[in-house]
């Protein structure tokens, strides 16, 4: 059964606010694309700016560039938000740890891209989670994933428009198609459902061996991807841990570079 959590969360304070300077340039892009393809992408607005009432709980570091974006709709669809309402840990999130640890960027009842949060609340990494529990390496921080992001959008919109008008197709055949396409220029490959996959798999090791300072006294085995490539894979469901797998947890360090298992 799904456990609801607080939509006030207790997120810890001493993490740098990201300027939005960083993400400045993607952001005009993306609303350059969406501008463009009025017809096939909306804008979700930023806290700051909309009129409605919000629910979402956003970390502090990323009060900047949530002020400013809420998110991106296709065709309905929400494929990026920063106003995440209802947070859970089941589905996708089984193995994540305390819901002020990560970040959901995009979810489906089986998947979700999270964007790992360190102890200080300081943004890392982002992740694809597949229906398997892997986490997939998606971008180094989350600028780079909004780039990431936006050549896929503007890929998928582009690929829309070619199809004629949106008052002159299938309604729901366009809805079909902009999901096919997201998944096919994003996250068929970074929720590992793409058939030709080529990531490369790091081992969870032995924390006394592992030569990383700072783990958690109790943790009980870690991966290091500090240099590890975008698109590398970690297998927590692998982990020879005493007990049952889906009763252990992860903690993030090194900007989510550092992946932490932890027992139930």
């Amino acid at each position: 059964m799904s456990t609801p959590m607080n939509n006030s969360l207790p997120w810890p304070t001493e993490a740098e606010v990201l300027p939005l300077a960083s993400v400045r340039p993607v952001l005009d892009r993306l609303a350059s694309l969406v501008n463009t393809h009025d017809e096939d992408a909306e804008t979700i607005l930023g806290l700051a700016v909309t009129e409605e009432e919000v629910a979402a709980d956003p970390p502090p570091a990323l009060e900047q560039i949530g002020d400013e974006l809420g998110g991106i709709r296709v065709r309905g669809l929400t494929m990026l938000t920063l106003q995440i309402e209802d947070r859970t840990d089941v589905g996708p999130y089984t193995l994540l740890g305390a819901a002020t640890s990560f970040y959901p960027l995009y979810e489906t009842p089986e998947a979700a891209v999270v964007l790992a949060l360190d102890e200080d609340g300081t943004p890392g990494a982002v992740y694809g989670i597949g229906e398997d529990l892997a986490l997939q390496l998606a971008a180094e921080d989350l600028p780079s994933y909004l780039e990431r992001f936006a050549v896929a959008l503007e890929a998928t919109l582009a690929e829309l428009a070619a199809r004629g008008p949106a008052a002159e197709d299938s309604a729901s055949e366009r809805d079909e198609a902009a999901e096919q396409l997201m998944d096919e220029h994003l996250f068929a490959e970074i929720l590992g459902m793409s058939e030709d996959s080529d990531a490369t798999d790091v081992p969870l090791q032995d924390p006394a061996a592992s030569g990383i300072s700072g783990l958690p006294a109790d943790a009980l085995a870690v991966a290091d991807l500090r240099t590890a490539p975008v698109g590398s894979r970690v297998d927590l469901i692998e982990v020879e841990v005493p007990g049952d797998p889906l009763e252990t947890h992860v903690v993030w360090s090194e900007r989510g570079r550092v992946i932490a298992v932890l027992g139930g």
